[in-house]
């Protein structure tokens, strides 16, 4: 059935742009806001498929990768929590940071494929039971492994936001630092860990692209990825549970063109591949123009935050 398999890719083509929605949620529920989502897929996209070269080993390569993406983001947090540096500056630079040690890293591999073992690791797997249900079986739980703990984040995520005490805390830290830490919150600690747990999601989308969606090392394997997850963490207003259906619906506009190129429409290739860069400057300008309190972001979003300032 086409549309089972049109909405079956579009999860697979909007995975890696949940896992970095997701960090970047995580990371600017902190207060800080991190621009560097692209540099920081793209270290974790050369360090898994390097890793994974080298072992053969899946998990080893999805270790290495969250490894890699969470110490590019102790960079960033180094920098903006600890020496309270410009956090729009900081991002950037650690999105050209990324973008040069990919291309330094890569440029021997590229070309180069996964190993079979783990090309084999990561094939799809039919979930016993959940995948017999019809038309929603086939779309959601006929997915491979990368697929799967997309779901499990973006639910766990959500979870620990809005159903538990440290979700809470959290939520306040981004807010109003101050009134956290005069609540005996530690605010340095929090920022710290969720700044990291936000990189390490990051390099995990990264990781999806090199050793699963491609899988083989190209140059720039993310391709403006990182830039559509920052848009989309305001399109979901924040929300791990609307960010899921985000990344699949922008999923399915990336993909399209290879849809509908069998029934020869006269629109041009150029013009279909610029759907999900359009879409996103006009969800940007919709979303923006919303100022309900539930659309905001954080409080002191992209502010450092200085204890003696209290």
């Amino acid at each position: 059935m086409a549309l089972v398999a049109f909405l079956s890719a579009a999860i697979q083509a909007g995975t890696p742009l949940l896992f970095a929605t997701l960090g970047e949620i995580v990371t600017e529920k902190s207060g800080n806001l991190n621009l560097g989502v692209e540099g920081m897929m793209l270290i974790g996209a050369v360090a898994g498929f390097k890793v994974g070269l080298i072992t053969s080993s899946p998990l080893l390569a999805i270790i290495g990768a969250v490894i890699a993406g969470a110490l590019s983001a102790l960079i960033f947090a180094f920098l903006t929590v600890t020496l309270r540096a410009n956090q729009v500056v900081s991002g950037l630079s650690l999105t050209i940071l990324g973008t040069g040690i990919s291309s330094f890293i890569g440029q021997s591999l590229i070309g180069t494929v996964v190993p079979q073992k783990v090309g084999e690791f990561f094939k799809a797997i039919n979930l016993p039971l959940l995948s017999q249900i019809p038309f929603m079986g086939d779309v959601i739980f006929k997915q491979n492994v990368f697929v799967y703990m997309g779901y499990v984040c973006a639910i766990a995520i959500g979870v620990y936001m809005y159903r538990t005490r440290k979700g809470l805390n959290l939520r306040m830290v981004g807010e109003n630092p101050a009134a956290a830490d005069a609540s005996g919150i530690n605010v340095t600690l929090y920022k710290y860990v969720h700044i990291l747990a936000g990189g390490a999601l990051c390099a995990l989308g990264g990781a999806y692209l090199s050793l699963v969606y491609v899988p083989a090392w190209q140059e720039n394997v993310t391709a403006g990825r990182g830039w559509i997850a920052v848009a989309l963490v305001i399109f979901s207003m924040w929300n791990p549970y609307k960010a899921m259906a985000s990344a699949y619906f922008f999923g399915g506009l990336d993909i399209i063109g290879f849809r509908i190129q069998k029934y020869n429409l006269p629109i041009s290739q150029y013009v279909i591949d610029m759907l999900p860069y359009i879409a996103t400057i006009l969800v940007l300008v919709v979303v923006s123009a919303k100022k309900s309190k539930e659309n905001m972001a954080p409080e002191s979003l992209g502010v450092s935050y200085f204890r003696e300032d209290r």
